[in-house]
């Protein structure tokens, strides 16, 4: 059985939906994203699959265990890491006396290995703690008992950039332990770097659940040309073009301040020769034949030619609801 498997999930608040009808599952092992914009239900959905509420009608289990019966739950929590988005700790207490408390109650076998690796201050009081010291105490805590699944909301929030580092290689040493790891985040580059899978959440609703890379190879990929000359848009009437933008500068090669042609300037000067020193600079969204654009570039003299991935937040807010260049 799947670590997590949600069926028809449903959080209704009365005056509003939280989720609605949720169904998806995490397989062992896997890195497994949960996004979507603030308010779409991302941490209604963790608080409901933890038991920390009950939800209003369907089925979730956690490791096999029905979040909705207490007792067998219970069991499934020893095996389970919980990192909430903000995470709130005893002020008065220091660092060690929260997971001396956290051994107790869970066990702590990595405890040490955790602290060398993010080294939270753990000597001093929690009120004395910054953001990012808070987050390393709490990551410390969802790690050291060694569990087979962690659920975490933004885990990475906080962070300066060498430690979202660290933490971003300790997933994957995890998750090549076997450990599956499901969270939500707002960090586009961390879900591309860490996540196998991901579940794009909307106004309570599932709207997509596909791995990473089939999201950016639907979505195509980006595509600068910089050609030496004049170029006609027409050049570029394939099927799978999108948003082509075509800009000429004049005086590239010859000295002369450049100059940006407007669309009926470019068409009149298409005959001239490239001693003009004329540069057009082309760049527009590919999702058709390859070939087919290859064929279209063969005739230029290209003085450079760079593919990229779509942006990911460009690929994201396409579910998401906003304007999207693809």
């Amino acid at each position: 059985m799947a670590p997590i498997e949600v069926t028809d999930l449903t959080k209704d608040y009365g005056s509003v939906v939280g989720i609605d009808s949720l169904t998806f599952s995490v397989e062992e092992g896997e890195v497994f994203g949960f996004l979507g914009p603030n308010g779409a239900g991302k941490t209604t959905t963790i608080r409901t699959i933890l038991g920390f509420q009950s939800p209003t009608s369907g089925t979730a289990t956690i490791l096999g265990r029905d979040v909705e019966d207490e007792g067998e739950f219970l069991r499934a929590k020893a095996d389970v890491g919980y990192l909430p988005a903000t995470p709130v700790f005893d002020e008065t207490a220091t660092g060690t006396e929260i997971l001396d408390l956290h051994a107790d109650i869970k066990g702590g076998s990595r405890r040490e290995e955790l602290l060398e690796r993010f080294d939270p201050p753990v000597d001093r009081p929690v009120r004395e703690y910054s953001t990012g010291n808070v987050q390393k105490l709490a990551i410390v805590q969802a790690f050291m008992h060694d569990p087979d699944l962690v659920v975490m909301d933004e885990p990475t929030s906080g962070l300066d950039p060498l430690m979202q580092q660290r933490f971003n290689d300790y997933i994957h040493e995890e998750q090549r332990r076997g450990v599956t790891v499901f969270f939500s985040s707002h960090v586009l580059s961390e879900v591309r770097r860490l996540c196998n899978r991901v579940a794009i959440l909307r106004d309570g609703h599932l709207i997509a659940t596909e791995p990473v890379e089939s999201l950016l190879h639907r979505s195509g990929k980006v595509v600068h040309l910089r050609i030496d000359g004049t170029v006609d848009e027409t050049a570029f009437d394939i099927e799978g073009v999108h948003d082509l933008d075509v800009r000429s500068t004049v005086g590239a090669q010859t000295g002369n301040p450049p100059q940006e042609e407007s669309d009926h300037d470019l068409k009149l000067r298409a005959d001239e020769s490239d001693g003009t020193g004329t540069v057009t600079d082309v760049s527009f969204t590919f999702t058709g034949d390859v070939n087919d654009l290859v064929d279209a570039v063969a005739p230029y003299e290209l003085r450079e030619f760079d593919v990229e991935e779509a942006p990911l937040d460009e690929v994201f807010m396409q579910f998401y609801g906003g304007e999207a260049s693809a």
